[in-house]
């Protein structure tokens, strides 16, 4: 059967084998299955298929492992690596590692029978390997980040000019670098330079150089950014406020290769990856004849786009943590812990300064907020305002009706009875701030005995134990 078979399904998962042996078999391909990577070792003694579908995460090793397999083995056949959600990366590793495609899961039946038409036509492409690099600053769960991963995967074998768009904060700069890492150039300088930062008069100089005496104030010869970053990568930063006359500059820099100082007459090649970013709308600043269409097209070859911090919820907790983690580490402090509580506040502001605004957030909290957890009141008092403006009521019943969506989307219960606990927590904990701790005025101003208010305590007190239960030294030490 295996020196038959056109297309062999890697996955423990019997239903997924069964869903994607059928659709593929309709589409006129012979499909064999299998559940391990050993068994894929065994089976490649008898045949080979000319596409394999695997599952990164398997019993009895990475399915990327395969890829492995077959290089060693000097085996050509296009792998296309399929996982529920990945990290950076793992995303990179795979594509470094020669993946043909890298698809989420859940899959688009479509879209797998699609990838696998082109992998059977362009099995002739060979598999590269490529020394792996350390770890990323990227995070994130979100299906837009996800999609980050993938595209800086699939990058990650060229230096292609690249162009990030997203708004202030949301991180353009960290995904250049994280491009210039996974990169054929990461042996080579990173320069980045900020083009809105610079007066236009200067701009030409810290790009290109100049030499001495060029213009009244250069005493003295001056290496340029494209200097600097040869054998690199030149991030351009905030592209689209760059002067239209040095935009033509730059367009016959990228054109040519090559380019002299301000003032000079020798040529220098420009060996740099160029890699721009932008907070704004490009198209719209060439129609309106502020920027040039021919150096966009130039830059715009592949595109990043980066979704605000209001558009990926789902990553603000683990930002969040992962930021505590940092600037405790940072500053030599304890790491703070966010309450439930406090993570339903983040998730439901909008981030005006995304994912800068939130390093900030919780570089103030790690200093200021007392004791190691940190709660609702100690956020500062705007993130407790309705999102797009409005009352304070109207902010309070957006977030509920944000927290109700959230959790009935993901199947949970119980909704009445978790809300009602959450808001006891919160008026029980404002009303001893107030108080200044003292439980009878506190239990007073509630409306409850005093014996009822310790009880609620005593149970968060419980609760907050479990789920945060302290660390324990793994049996067998380091």
């Amino acid at each position: 059967m295996s020196e038959r078979a056109d297309i062999w399904v890697v996955d423990d998962d019997e239903a997924i084998r069964f869903v994607l042996q059928r659709a593929l078999s309709r589409r006129g391909y012979d499909v064999e299955c299998f559940d391990t990577v050993g068994a894929v070792g065994e089976a490649l003694d008898g045949g080979h298929p000319r596409a394999i579908i695997t599952d990164i995460r398997l019993p009895d090793a990475d399915g990327l492992s395969v890829v492995d397999m077959l290089v060693q083995q000097s085996i050509e056949i296009p792998v296309i690596a399929m996982t529920a959600y990945s990290d950076l990366d793992q995303a990179v590793s795979a594509f470094q590692k020669g993946v043909f495609e890298y698809l989420p899961k859940p899959f688009d039946l479509d879209q797998v029978i699609s990838v696998v038409d082109r992998a059977v036509v362009n099995k002739d492409a060979r598999p590269q390997r490529q020394a792996e690099p350390g770890g990323s600053r990227l995070l994130g769960e979100s299906p837009a980040m996800q999609e980050v991963f993938r595209t800086i995967g699939r990058l990650s074998r060229s230096d292609i000019s690249v162009l990030i768009t997203g708004e202030t904060g949301s991180g353009k700069e960290v995904v250049a670098q994280v491009l210039h890492q996974h990169s054929p150039r990461a042996t080579g300088p990173f320069v980045a330079i900020n083009t809105a930062a610079i007066p236009a008069e200067l701009l030409e100089s810290e790009l290109f150089g100049h030499e001495k005496g060029s213009f009244t104030g250069a005493h003295s010869r001056r290496v340029g950014r494209f200097e600097e970053a040869a054998g690199g990568t030149l991030f351009l930063d905030e592209i689209g406020d760059m002067p239209l006359a040095l935009q033509t500059r730059l367009l016959r820099v990228l054109a040519e290769g090559d380019y002299y100082r301000v003032g000079g007459r020798d040529l220098l090649q420009a060996d740099v990856r160029v890699i721009a970013a932008t907070h704004q709308d490009l198209e719209r600043r060439v129609r309106e004849g502020d920027f040039r269409e021919d150096l966009y097209h130039r830059l715009n070859v592949i595109r990043i786009p980066l979704p605000p911090l209001r558009e990926r919820t789902e990553d603000i907790e683990i930002l969040a943590r992962r930021f505590l983690q940092q600037v405790a580490v940072e500053l030599g402090l304890e790491e703070k812990r966010l309450r439930p509580e406090t993570i339903r506040v983040l998730e439901a502001y909008d981030w005006p300064g995304n994912v800068r605004q939130l390093l900030n957030l919780c570089r103030q909290l790690c200093v200021m907020a007392p004791g190691d957890q940190i709660f609702p009141e100690d956020l500062p008092a705007e993130m407790f305002g309705r999102r797009a403006g409005g009352s304070a009521e109207a902010a309070w019943s957006e977030h509920l009706q944000q927290w109700a969506r959230r959790e009935l989307a993901s199947g949970g219960s119980d909704l009445f009875g978790r809300a009602q606990e959450d808001l006891e927590r919160v008026l029980i904990d404002c009303a001893l701030e107030h108080t200044g701790g003292q439980r009878q005025k506190a239990a007073e101003l509630l409306g409850l005995g005093r014996n009822t208010l310790t009880r609620k305590l005593q149970k968060f007190d419980s609760e907050d134990d479990d789920q945060n239960p302290a660390p324990t030294q793994a049996a067998g030490g380091t």
